[in-house]
């Protein structure tokens, strides 16, 4: 097999790794994750150090192979390039949902969720599917990304509560709505997606399955809509335009991470009156995923370092205080180790009750790759 660029780096760096592990007291605990920097970062600073405190014997050291699919897709090449050794170098992996579903096909990674103690605290579908593929077992979320829709309630005292109230708001107020179709961020691809579940019909088979390619000739009259909604909107120029369009004002109403809106509130970025709101029938989110490769060389290790990662507290204080990502484990357990300030903070507008009735997946792969052909054919043409 042909290794990439960047696999071959991660070898390098596993292997150095292992070397150093060898020549010092302690044992490594190796780390790949995908992911932006600072998910890197998050193991480095935080979460490696607090392990490594409570076990002594052990160093973690991680490995960050970027973000989007091509991070998590070089974990899964330097994995499948170990397949037939008896003992794998990379004993927890950091990896988006598109790339665990192919790793769990394959056969790269191992159930363990039931033999941790925070298995049962996680109880979203995106613990049992991802993209409609089965991976119940397989891996524990680190943290969920949510997108919703940021509006100043100074101009918009009372925030369309349904896609349905959204369009006739926008076709109301036209240019006050902002977002960037589906280039330069994944919040604009993010509407479109809830646009089609709102509208397109099926939308269950559209998020788990199966895969059936008539389905998308069904999708004309929603897609037509879309075209005379975009004729209402500004467009914005990807997730951090439509958070600086918003913020001066050049805006009212856009869809936005709401990690990304609650850290640019508490650097001072974004004004602090605008608030959030997630509209009928709901707007999708993702997870990153811990998972473990099918013959780490530490696996008892791994598994304790996912039961640490998951507990509430760590939880509380790495995902939810440090990087406003809401929680990979089920909100209501981690209350009461949050600062009843930053609870207030993070799920004021977007309660954990709106995220388990309409905080909803990405579709199946092949339905989403046919959504973002069919917005270039037929939305943004």
């Amino acid at each position: 097999m042909r290794l990439s660029a960047l696999v071959k780096t991660l070898l390098a760096a596993v292997v150095a790794g292992a070397m150093a592990g060898t020549a010092g007291a302690q044992s490594v605990l190796n780390v790949a994750s995908g992911g932006s920097q600072n998910m890197v970062d998050y193991v480095t600073d935080y979460l490696g150090p607090l392990f490594e405190s409570r076990n002594s014997r052990w160093k973690v050291r991680v490995v960050g192979t970027g973000p989007g699919d091509a991070g998590s897709q070089a974990i899964l090449e330097k994995l499948a390039a170990q397949v037939g050794s008896d003992a794998w170098d990379t004993d927890v992996v950091v990896i988006n949902q598109l790339k665990t579903t192919e790793m769990v096909e394959s056969g790269l990674l191992s159930t363990y969720r039931s033999e941790i103690g925070t298995g049962s605290l996680a109880t979203r579908d995106t613990v049992r599917l991802a993209l409609g593929t089965d991976v119940d077992g397989y891996v524990m979320p680190m943290f969920h990304s949510q997108t919703a829709i940021a509006y100043n309630p100074d101009l918009v005292p009372t925030p369309p509560a349904s896609f349905d109230e959204l369009k006739a708001w926008v076709e109301a107020h036209p240019g006050a709505f902002g977002y960037n179709g589906i280039k330069n961020g994944m919040s604009g691809v993010a509407f479109t997606a809830a646009w089609m579940y709102a509208y397109a019909g099926n939308t269950d088979q559209i998020m788990n399955g199966p895969y059936d390619p008539a389905i998308k000739d069904t999708w004309d009259q929603a897609l037509a809509d879309l075209r005379a909604f975009n004729e209402h909107v500004s467009f914005t120029p990807g997730n951090a335009g439509t958070l600086d369009m918003l913020n001066r004002g050049e805006i009212v109403m856009g869809p936005v991470w709401v990690d990304m809106f609650h850290t640019w509130q508490a650097d001072g970025r974004l004004a602090p009156n605008l608030k959030l709101t997630l509209p009928e029938p709901g707007m999708p989110g993702q997870p990153y995923y811990y998972a473990i490769p099918t013959k780490a060389a530490n696996r008892d290790a791994a598994k304790a370092f996912i039961e640490l990662a998951t507990s509430p507290e760590v939880q509380a204080e790495g995902i939810v205080n440090r990087f406003n990502w809401y929680p990979g484990i089920d909100a209501e357990h981690v209350q009461d180790a949050l600062d009843p300030q930053v609870w207030t903070k993070i799920f004021l507008d977007v309660t954990p009750q709106d995220l388990a009735s309409k905080g909803k997946p990405f579709p199946l792969g092949p339905f989403f790759t046919e959504i973002k052909e069919a917005y270039e054919q037929k939305v943004s043409n």
